[in-house]
């Protein structure tokens, strides 16, 4: 009888556990904001770097058990914790009191400046960073810049138009990193493939 009710207990305690996470998350992020959504910024985008290892590591038929390159998922999560955690959280922050939610199609409004502001700094940001990060040189860079920035934009347009539309109108501030965070595990995984 005590098995049984210990296993119980511990099924419970199971069970509290992602209500007891999401708590704690909500926590840190009213007390840290910005360097709460750094850090799941860059968690995320390591573990997008990783899962993007291992799906290319299938699709060749590679041994998975082979050693993974730690170095890719190390960058990725450089860049996720200083550039865009904090970067997205001002620049949410910005359009909030810029394009209040009062003003007329604040939303199409908010949407436009992402997308044909922000989306572009930011992706050209990201080359830079990565390119610097892998220790590539200045003519290397402006190659790679030249080679993969325009299907890179073309891709972002596509993928992240109808996530950003939702994300801006829909979630609620605090939660937006969080949202492009799990939006950006599929689209770290893509860039990765842009390198291979």
């Amino acid at each position: 009888m005590a098995p049984a009710a210990s296993k119980l207990r511990a099924r419970e305690g199971l069970g509290a556990l992602p209500p007891r996470a999401l708590a704690q998350y909500l926590r840190l992020l009213r007390l840290y904001p910005v360097l709460t959504k750094a850090a799941t910024s860059g968690i995320l985008s390591a573990l997008g770097n990783f899962l993007a290892q291992m799906i290319e590591k299938k699709r060749e038929k590679e041994n998975c058990s082979q050693k993974l390159d730690v170095s890719g998922p190390l960058r990725y999560a450089v860049y996720g914790f200083f550039f865009t955690g904090p970067l997205s959280h001002f620049f949410y922050l910005f359009m909030e009191h810029w394009i209040p939610s009062e003003v007329p199609l604040a939303g199409v409004k908010r949407l436009l400046l992402d997308r044909l502001l922000f989306a572009p700094a930011f992706l050209l940001l990201f080359f830079l960073i990565m390119s610097f990060l892998e220790g590539k040189d200045a003519a290397a860079v402006a190659v790679q810049i030249r080679r993969r920035f325009w299907p890179a934009l073309c891709m972002n347009w596509q993928v992240w138009t109808p996530a950003q539309f939702v994300n801006i109108n829909y979630v609620p501030l605090q939660f937006r990193v969080l949202f492009a965070n799990l939006v950006s595990l599929f689209w770290y995984m893509y860039l990765a493939s842009l390198g291979k």
